[in-house]
């Protein structure tokens, strides 16, 4: 294992140490060695956009908006290949939350989830994508 020292401002440095306290890190190396790695897979996921990656699409959306249910079931279907798994909640009365696990070429990915947060009635979505290491 290879050892770095890093000087930091008095200020980035507090900052830095409250994320540590805030995410329950053990110690500072275990936070940059988090810290690297997450910007190396947006590095990679940017230089290959053709590169293949898993994602979890996670979004709330209102089940009674007209025809919603049908063009979601028919966008899942249709991107059955990249779909591997969908977890549906039933929220309250009018929203459920689905979180789709997916795995493909990125901008596959990254398409399917630009359509369904798309949709009218969907109110809130977010997308995590990490590359995968092809074998």
């Amino acid at each position: 294992m290879e050892r770095y020292t890093v000087s930091l401002e008095d200020e980035l440095a507090e900052e830095f140490e409250q994320f540590i306290q805030q995410r329950g890190y053990k110690n500072r190396s275990e936070a940059i060695r988090d810290l690297i790695r997450d910007k190396l897979k947006q590095e990679r996921l940017e230089a290959e956009p053709d590169s293949q990656c898993v994602g979890c699409l996670s979004y709330v959306y209102n089940h009674h908006e007209r025809d919603l249910s049908r063009r979601l079931t028919e966008r899942h279907h249709g991107h059955h290949d990249i779909s591997l798994s969908t977890l549906h909640v039933h929220l309250d009365h009018d929203n459920c939350l689905e979180a789709v696990i997916l795995k493909g070429k990125t901008p596959e990915v990254q398409a399917f989830a630009d359509g369904v947060i798309s949709q009218p009635g969907v109110r809130h979505g977010r997308l995590f994508i990490l590359p995968m290491e092809e074998t």
